[in-house]
């Protein structure tokens, strides 16, 4: 089933415009948190991916042991080597507070590792980005830790969860999810028992969930729902069935998490006014973002196959980003001089 054309409609509206009317920095500032001794492609892949799919700046937040080998991939990314095992916690937490300030979202668990260092962190990353009200994505080893303790998680309708198999299996039961569900509507029961979370689904087709019926969903949280606190109660499931490579190598997971990051920033510079009529619902964006990124990274996945076919490496997909955007979405339509861009 494709997906529903009205879909695609609102996320070309989050899309911000080439026309040279955005200052540096309006089309998106992505953050990714992860990054440590043994993991720092999975980092740079999320990073390097936002900014592939038009994001503005990409920052990645990691330990010192990491820090020089993910510079050393891209002088693109802006890299913070804050986590260190060493660092006072009330410090890290400082500079955390005021790196976040400056970023529209937040993706967190590529290379993040289960160190307990590492997912004290995350843990703190989380909490300072509920505060503020900030998108994010939790793919990885985040989700390891969200399935630990659910209630990280539990209510917050700003975040995307991209679980592949067996992530999405040890989180359906750390939240009680009887097997005798119908596989189809397992993404959707997850996201109602996380009071409405988003969850991407990841397998032969990807399942995009979101599902506010629960009682969870009822939680009071900051800023999801707009000035008017408007509560919408509803399941909503959209199969993305875009063709994707058949090469499944390390390394595609992050870069969906970064293009679903890129358009989660987006959708707060079009919450923030930057651009757009502002008609599309705040607690509709995680859903929007989700969509778009699985349709960008499965296209990518594709146009790289049938450049590479057995051979293909996560790398191969980057140069198809921008591509696989306009196959997608349409080409961009430039107002204006293109000089002025």
């Amino acid at each position: 089933m494709p997906v529903p054309r009205t879909v695609i409609e609102q996320i070309k509206q989050i899309i911000p415009p080439l026309n040279g009317s955005l200052h540096k920095g309006q089309s998106g500032r992505v953050g990714v948190l992860g990054g440590a001794f043994d993991y720092t492609g999975a980092p740079f892949f999320a990073a390097i991916s936002a900014l592939r799919l038009g994001a503005d700046l990409s920052h990645v937040i990691c330990a010192p042991t990491a820090a020089q080998a993910i510079k050393s991939y891209s002088p693109d990314l802006i890299v913070h080597p804050i986590l260190s095992e060493e660092a006072a916690p009330g410090t890290v937490e400082e500079t955390l507070r005021s790196l976040l300030s400056r970023l529209h979202v937040l993706v967190m668990g590529p290379g993040l590792g289960r160190e307990a260092y590492m997912q004290s962190y995350a843990r703190m990353a989380l909490s300072i980005a509920r505060e503020r009200a900030m998108f994010v994505v939790l793919d990885a080893d985040a989700l390891w830790m969200v399935q630990e303790d659910l209630r990280l998680i539990e209510g917050y309708r700003r975040a995307v969860l991209t679980p592949n198999v067996v992530e999405f299996k040890r989180l359906s039961e750390s939240a009680g999810i009887s097997p005798d569900v119908p596989a189809k509507e397992r993404a959707a029961e997850l996201s109602r028992r996380l009071g409405g979370v988003v969850v991407l689904e990841k397998g032969a087709t990807d399942l995009i969930a979101s599902d506010t019926t629960g009682e969870a969903a009822s939680l009071e949280v900051s800023g999801v729902d707009g000035e008017d606190g408007e509560r919408q109660r509803l399941r909503e499931v959209v199969e993305v069935d875009v063709e994707g490579g058949l090469k499944r190598c390390g390394g595609q997971g992050d870069v969906l998490s970064g293009t679903v990051g890129a358009m989660l920033a987006w959708g707060k510079c079009y919450e923030d006014g930057a651009f757009g009529d502002g008609s599309i619902p705040v607690s509709r964006l995680p859903l929007l973002a989700a969509v778009g990124g699985s349709m960008v990274t499965r296209t990518s996945s594709r146009r790289a196959f049938q450049l590479e076919g057995r051979g293909l490496v996560t790398q191969d997909m980057l140069p198809q980003l921008g591509k696989s955007f306009s196959e997608v979405f349409g080409e961009d339509l430039w107002a204006g001089e293109k000089g002025r861009l």
